[in-house]
């Protein structure tokens, strides 16, 4: 970085883990302390003893200099962005012609759950696709989560976040380009187009950012009302976790860096929550997904940065429906909503706040993972988002 403070990069560089520390977690693992099982038969208590166990053993097993290498064979790079080590992927699609875009991730995700649709997008034409389909595609690592540095200061917020990925967009020569998200992307990816809409040729979203008015609740329409009580019962039986990060990330922090099997529990918990586990729908996260996550936050270090996020954002984030509707997106915007997210949105709230709603697909498979629980799926849904934005559209 220069002594102004202005961005510099990008470099190539390839992610390692010391012997050291796998040698390490190898000894947690051995001998982490467990407590008795649950009371009842559900989950309404948390993640439960037999899934967790199942998930350290499956952590025990795992191979990280096979991830490591299969991360390494991706160009991974890192940029000072605002005086913050930023780290991403980035995948320059053999077309001329594609589409720029940025992909970002939430909490408990990274980048790797776009691991799977990196070369359909990237190279269309290699899997079966159309030329005209293409992005070059940069995937970036929020502040304080996997290979980019842990903020030292405060304000590492969304909107802080959304300047950072306009400068590296600047930085790698995409004047131009699309923008994606969900979880916390969805707020990055927003207030991305938000401030930049001259450059963002287009948005889209699995978790749109739109809330009902106090009118909406009065007398709802039945399709409203499902929504209704499903962001209800999120909010009061499956949100202690925001809660708790939100407002004491640094007390929670020491033990996600100290137990393996703490962090497994905290992580673990909601992506079996968040993921559509029927049968017939794919089965949600695969344990060996889960325990690529795991081995990322444990040996990056970043239990705790990834939970200062969320005090962060919570400071940040519009405070009410008529806050959000008072900051209207006018980028056009694609919508696509799979069904076991916890967060859904009914459609008459996000088009006061996306001004130019193009599309809006409630499919009938996924979960808040869509990267990880239908990658063919997200790929077809971005694929459709964008075609405006191609040349000749």
């Amino acid at each position: 970085m220069s002594a102004d403070g202005t961005p510099s990069g990008p470099e190539r560089f390839a992610p390692h883990v010391a012997d050291e520390d796998l040698a390490d977690l190898r000894a947690r693992l051995d001998r982490v302390r467990l407590p008795e099982p649950e009371t009842v038969p559900d989950e309404t208590q948390g993640i439960r003893l037999a899934d967790l166990s199942m998930l350290l053993t499956a952590w025990r097993e795992h191979d990280w200099p096979a991830r490591q290498a299969r991360w390494n064979a991706i160009p991974h790079y890192r940029a000072v962005l605002d005086g913050l080590g930023i780290a991403f992927w980035h995948v320059r699609s053999p077309e001329p012609d594609a589409l720029p875009l940025v992909l970002t991730h939430g909490w408990p995700g990274s980048i790797l759950e776009f691991e799977d649709v990196l070369g359909p997008l990237s190279d269309p034409v290699a899997h079966g696709g159309s030329a005209r389909d293409a992005f070059h595609v940069v995937i970036p690592s929020l502040p304080g989560f996997g290979f980019s540095d842990r903020p030292r200061e405060r304000g590492w917020d969304p909107g802080r976040t959304a300047r950072a990925w306009a400068d590296l967009m600047t930085m790698l020569g995409y004047e131009r380009f699309g923008a994606h998200g969900g979880d916390w992307g969805a707020f990055v990816s927003t207030e991305l187009a938000r401030i930049a809409p001259e450059r963002v040729a287009g948005l889209h979203l699995t978790m749109p950012l739109a809330s009902p008015l106090p009118g909406d609740l009065i007398a709802p329409a039945p399709d409203e009302q499902r929504v209704l009580d499903r962001r209800n019962l999120h909010l009061t039986d499956g949100y202690g976790f925001g809660m708790q990060m939100s407002t004491r990330p640094q007390t929670l922090g020491y033990s996600l860096l100290d137990s393996p099997a703490g962090l497994a529990a905290w992580l673990g918990e909601k992506f079996i929550a968040y993921g559509d586990n029927r049968p017939g729908s794919g089965g949600g996260v695969r344990l060996s997904q889960q325990v690529d996550h795991l081995a990322l936050y444990w040996l990056t270090g970043t239990g705790a940065s990834s939970s200062r996020w969320y005090w962060e954002a919570m400071r940040w984030v519009p405070r009410s429906a008529e806050a959000e509707n008072a900051q209207p997106i006018t980028t056009p915007t694609a919508c696509s909503l799979f069904p076991a997210d916890p967060w859904p949105t009914a459609r008459r709230w996000a088009e006061r706040r996306y001004l130019d709603l193009r599309s809006w697909n409630e499919l009938d498979r996924g979960g808040h993972f869509p990267g990880l629980e239908q990658p063919e799926l997200l790929v077809s849904e971005i694929r459709n988002a964008f075609q405006h934005a191609r040349p000749g559209s």
